[in-house]
């Protein structure tokens, strides 16, 4: 019942991951509603489908604590213990991050030597996708997170791309470490202590270059970052659009580049990875974009069961233990 579409592309992408993937799906929400949404799919009965009774949904602009108080069988509730009891193996949600948020962390509790869970987000870069985290699970942060998220940060980098050792940069208004706020600064220093691959800060201009695997920094600032990417690719793209169709001479050329186009979107639109994992929760959990396309929520729940397939939970627990102590 989560984003700004829902229920319907919940439930559409929800089915063609089943159809694709060849996996089940648990869908939370008024069963009336989601009957009406199973209705519109000629396959629907042949799929592995079950619907979770959940009469109450939390709505984008909810605070989430007052929320999931008031609303104690919200579907992102019943959903996340449907996980927690061993009837799903991991749970996606699309709407109110913040209600998503503490709805998994209550619900799967945390990792051992986590304090907080925070939100991995992959970014394009000239070669292969980078992770930022945390891109907007904590506004606010102690320097400890920020290594605890560079630990996490990196196993995800691995699991999920194939980096066998993740170069860590620091997020900051400069590279010498004396640069940047209090925060950024102490976390430099407990970075460079630590075990993890850590080449030092990085600025803004350095997110898109593959300059570093993992980009870490406080929740309000990666949040910024990501939502002006998100912006700037959307004009970028428009531009494009318009010069390519300007002219008679360009149409020709557009006809050409197209398919260039078309390569240059795909390498940068977030619902080719569909959700971000939030790393540090004791259960698989994938976070969509409120405007998740049917296309993003397809992705989404293919990412959801490649991290409870892959036991991605136990291994990064392992890796905090293993990889987060100071250098002796």
């Amino acid at each position: 019942m989560g984003g700004d579409f829902a229920p319907g592309f919940i439930v559409d992408g929800a089915l063609a991951a089943a159809r694709h993937f060849d996996l089940g799906v648990l869908l939370a929400g008024p069963r009336a509603r989601i009957e009406d949404e199973l209705a519109r799919h000629p396959d629907a009965e042949a799929l592995d489908i079950t619907i979770l009774e959940a009469p109450e949904a939390i709505g984008m602009g909810e605070p989430p604590t007052t929320a999931l108080r008031r609303k104690p069988r919200a579907s992102i509730r019943v959903a996340a213990e449907a996980v927690a009891d061993g009837r799903a193996g991991a749970l996606f949600s699309a709407g109110n991050t913040g209600a998503a948020v503490l709805t998994a962390h209550a619900v799967f509790g945390m990792l051992a030597g986590v304090d907080r869970p925070a939100l991995a987000t992959a970014v394009p870069t000239r070669n292969r996708p980078a992770v930022l985290v945390d891109s907007g699970a904590n506004v606010e942060c102690r320097p400890a997170h920020l290594l605890q998220f560079a630990v996490m940060g990196g196993m995800y980098s691995r699991v999920a791309f194939g980096v066998p050792h993740p170069r860590v940069g620091l997020l900051s208004i400069g590279e010498e470490e004396t640069k940047g706020n209090e925060l950024t600064r102490e976390a430099h220093q407990l970075l460079k202590a630590s075990r993890v691959n850590f080449i030092g800060n990085i600025e803004a201009r350095d997110v898109y270059t593959g300059a570093a695997d993992v980009i870490v920094c406080d929740g309000f600032t990666g949040n910024v970052v990501l939502k002006i990417s998100e912006g700037l690719v959307e004009v970028v793209g428009d531009l494009l659009r318009e010069e390519l169709s300007s002219t008679i001479a360009t149409r020709v050329g557009s006809l050409l580049t197209s398919r260039a186009l078309r390569h240059f979107r795909k390498r940068v639109d977030y619902s080719e990875y569909g959700g971000a994992p939030l790393i540090g929760v004791a259960g698989p959990c994938i976070i969509g974009h409120g405007r998740s396309s049917v296309k993003a929520v397809r992705n989404a729940v293919a990412m959801a069961y490649r991290f409870a397939a892959d036991n991605f939970i136990p291994r990064i627990e392992q890796e905090i233990a293993a990889a987060a102590m100071p250098h002796s």
